[in-house]
């Protein structure tokens, strides 16, 4: 199964030689690259930070799971244990940084300068025998599937992973200098975003150990179907450039953004709680808690083609950044709350979905 990845990258052959020659050479030398990269942008305790921000999001899920009141008390507990046992890459694998052991990886393969095609011919046979040589060998509990500078994160259900490179740990998501307002609305939000995937319509359905098996009493299950059914309408109900929205396509990642931002605006209250009210940023005239939801919808801010939009409403499992957005905010109390939304004004409908 496919990882879930939070955000969907677009590229094309029209894109600048030199995005060409960085997402080549990332593709192939991405962990060796990934190591300068590191030593360049990611200081020490950034990783640790965001670990701690990890902890945090979880804490947050589970204390939210007993509140869930579809769930029988059985597989609340089951579900509770999974989120227990997401096992969190953050940053980069320790490798990187050992220039024994990163030279090691890349000994059998050897660039030519000034030689692209050759140089790629001989990625593709180095690779086809790096992942010959895994046959029948143990999994590697610490293998990445993304490489540290890439500006995204995942989680994989049959690892019970959940990876979060160095990449996406900058801004827009991420600062060590910021308010912690903006850092949970941002990164924060991703956190929470992939470890919902562990509890979406799909990942639901792997146990604490990855395995596909059925572990949810069957009660829970339906419950689920049935919750789920008002996120299938209200995304089905957006449309762009008059374009209705697949409700059903997009259900996981749906699914995941709501959680996510729960969760995250969960953890926040509860630093806050722990560590007292952080300052106003001044100016603004925003309280931290509207900066929490501004942070989270800015990393969102883009623009598409016609073409490009039609392109990902067809094929992408993400909804469009504008309904990533205002989709999950409308779906959210707090947001609400913060912000004097009027009783059923747009973004503070009557009926709202919710699972987790």
């Amino acid at each position: 199964m496919k990882p879930h990845g939070y955000m969907f990258i677009l590229g094309n052959s029209c894109s600048p030689r030199w995005k060409l020659c960085v997402s080549d050479t990332d593709s192939a030398l991405g962990f060796a690259l990934g190591a300068m990269f590191v030593k360049d942008t990611f200081p020490e305790d950034s990783k640790t930070i965001a670990e701690d921000m990890v902890a945090e999001i979880k804490w947050a899920f589970e204390d939210s799971l007993k509140d869930v009141s579809w769930m029988d008390s059985e597989t609340k507990k089951a579900a509770k244990e999974k989120a227990d046992a997401i096992y969190n890459m953050v940053g980069y694998p320790e490798f990187i940084m050992n220039s024994t052991k990163l030279d090691k990886v890349f000994n059998d393969f050897e660039v030519v300068n000034e030689l692209y095609f050759q140089n790629v011919m001989q990625y593709y046979n180095f690779s086809a025998r790096v992942t010959a040589d895994q046959l029948r060998k143990t999994p590697n509990r610490n293998q990445w599937s993304m490489t540290p500078p890439t500006v995204n994160a995942y989680y994989n259900p049959t690892k019970n992973e959940m990876v979060l490179p160095a990449g996406i740990l900058q801004a827009p998501f991420y600062s060590r200098s910021w308010p912690k307002a903006l850092n949970f609305g941002g990164i924060g939000v991703v956190m929470g975003h992939e470890l919902t995937h562990a509890f979406d319509d799909q990942g639901r359905e792997y146990d604490k150990d990855g395995n596909l098996r059925p572990w949810w009493k069957n009660s829970s299950v339906e419950a689920f179907k049935t919750q789920t059914h008002c996120m299938v309408e209200q995304y089905g109900n957006y449309s762009i450039n008059k374009e209705p929205l697949n409700g059903r396509h997009t259900l996981g990642e749906n699914i995941a953004d709501n959680g996510g931002l729960k969760a995250a605006y969960k953890a926040y209250v509860n630093w806050v709680k722990k560590n007292g009210e952080e300052a106003t940023l001044p100016a603004l005239g925003m309280t931290n808690d509207q900066l929490f939801f501004v942070g989270f919808a800015q990393v969102w801010c883009s623009v598409r083609t016609p073409e490009s939009s039609h392109e990902g409403v067809i094929t992408d499992p993400h909804s469009p950044s504008r309904f990533r957005v205002i989709g999950t905010i409308s779906n959210s109390q707090e947001f609400s709350k913060h912000f004097g939304c009027k009783a059923d004004a747009p973004m503070n409908p009557k009926h709202k979905c919710e699972l987790w």
